[in-house]
């Protein structure tokens, strides 16, 4: 909602921001540098393009964006400033320009990181084994189908799943309900450390078991959930 109603600082851009964030630990984990990595986004709406913002601020190389018309990709890195300028209202760009791909020949662009930030269902069994990148982030919910992770998965691709990596939307809207109940609102650098911190460490928790438990992340995340749940029920003394 908007801020004089009470709404927070950040929450435009947070599901962005926590999409960034999770890109930075992944391929920290990885041992690839953020600064001139290769970023394909399927998407530009308000995830995607506020990410590509981001990823192009931060240095990476933006090397593919698309939207309901079709990508664009430039292996050298896409004007992302300019792209932006240049949206209709509807939000797409694309159609500006000749010689585009799909949206399906976007997934299985040679890139380090792939950002599913469109709609679900985009990476299934038919073209998982045709997907080049090493890291994929989901900001859209659902892009990858369960047979498709695992396919993945055994590949050695690093998948932080939807119910991590886009998280950071609703981290922010708890942080409005907090601000709400205490009647004390932070500036937007307060909320934007406050989902820093709860997003690398919900990343810690989910990698670490997928690591030692030698699992797919989508699989470490429910594991992590449900074994806070579970241990909130035993201290409660329900079981």
């Amino acid at each position: 909602k908007p801020l004089v109603l009470g709404g927070s600082h950040g929450r435009e851009t947070a599901t962005a921001r926590g999409v960034t964030i999770m890109i930075e630990e992944a391929l920290a984990a990885s041992g690839i540098p953020l600064k001139g990595a290769r970023i394909a986004v399927q998407g530009f709406g308000n995830a995607g393009s506020f990410l590509a913002k981001f990823m192009h601020e931060a240095g990476a190389k933006v090397v593919a964006i698309s939207d309901v018309h079709g990508a664009l990709y430039d292996p050298e890195g896409l004007d992302i400033p300019h792209l932006l300028d240049k949206r209709d209202s509807f939000g797409a760009v694309t159609n500006l320009f000749k010689n585009t791909l799909t949206n399906g020949e976007l997934l299985e662009l040679d890139c380090d990181v792939l950002v599913p930030a469109a709609i679900e269902n985009q990476i299934t069994a038919d073209n998982a084994s045709r997907i080049k990148a090493r890291t994929i982030v989901e900001a859209a919910n659902g892009p990858t189908t369960l047979e498709a992770t695992h396919m993945l998965h055994d590949r050695g691709v690093l998948l932080v799943p939807d119910v991590l990596a886009s998280a950071g939307g609703v981290i922010v809207s708890y942080f409005e309900w907090v601000q709400n109940n205490q009647g004390y609102y932070w500036s937007e650098r307060e909320v934007e450390g406050k989902l820093h911190a709860m997003m690398v460490r919900g990343f810690q928790d989910v990698y670490e078991l997928h690591r030692t438990r030698r699992v797919d992340m989508r699989l470490a995340a429910y594991m992590a959930g449900v074994r806070r749940t579970a241990e909130a029920v035993r201290y409660r003394g329900w079981v």
